[in-house]
């Protein structure tokens, strides 16, 4: 992989240009924050603190974060934002994730699963929809929502949505120890997870797919 398709990727190997779709259907703007492969703390943490005074200065007073139980991901969060004028919130903080997931695929929410850590989840887990019969099979001690990084997800249709996103389910590589699933706008002849949806087959979402790049992640080598 070329630097330009490294810049062009977000930690779970989706592309830019299909988060960007994303943002469209939400009718949201998207803001991305580009940082190198690999990248230090320092580099990292600089680069995010522009972004956030940068957001301070448009006017932003919260952060909203997906997180769901891992104490020292919030703390690092809090600790660097205290100071800035941007508060942190979590909604979800809390919940019982195996009830959260089933709630989120009762709303209607869809997805598929474009990166797996096969040091915690099956690589053949990649690429496919995240739904009931998933949740189902997903080994004991991995969560449902992934919180502990077993998986990360991309919401192709949901509440909020003005219509799906059209994404191809393509190749499944293995790459710097994790393995991804390439999503793609389809060429006209092939088959869309949107199209594998209206033959039938239901798709959900996992609460860990990111709609904003580059948001505010505790550093790699302090998560494990």
């Amino acid at each position: 992989m070329d630097e330009l398709e490294q810049r062009e990727r977000q930690r779970d190997g989706t592309r830019r240009d299909t988060f960007r779709r994303e943002a469209d259907r939400l009718g949201l703007a998207l803001v991305t924050v580009d940082i190198p492969s690999p990248c230090s703390n320092e580099v990292y943490e600089a680069r995010m603190a522009e972004a956030i005074a940068a957001a301070r200065a448009d006017g932003v007073t919260h952060v909203i974060f997906g997180d769901l139980f891992l104490r020292d991901v919030r703390a690092y969060r809090e600790d660097r934002l205290a100071g800035t004028g941007i508060s942190p919130v979590f909604p979800l903080w809390d919940r019982p994730t195996n009830v959260l997931a089933r709630e989120m695929l009762e709303s209607g929410l869809k997805a598929v699963i474009t990166c797996v850590d096969p040091a915690q989840l099956p690589g053949e887990f990649a690429g496919r929809c995240f739904d009931a019969e998933l949740l189902g099979e997903l080994p004991s001690g991995v969560d449902p929502c992934g919180e502990h990084g077993e998986f990360h997800t991309f919401v192709w249709d949901g509440p909020g949505f003005r219509s799906p996103i059209d994404v191809e389910i393509g190749r499944i590589v293995e790459r710097d120890g994790f393995v991804f699933c390439d999503l793609s706008e389809p060429e006209p002849t092939t088959v869309s997870a949107a199209a594998s949806l209206n033959r039938g087959r239901e798709c959900g979402i996992g609460c860990d797919a990111a709609l904003v790049a580059g948001q505010m992640e505790q550093p790699a080598q302090m998560s494990g």
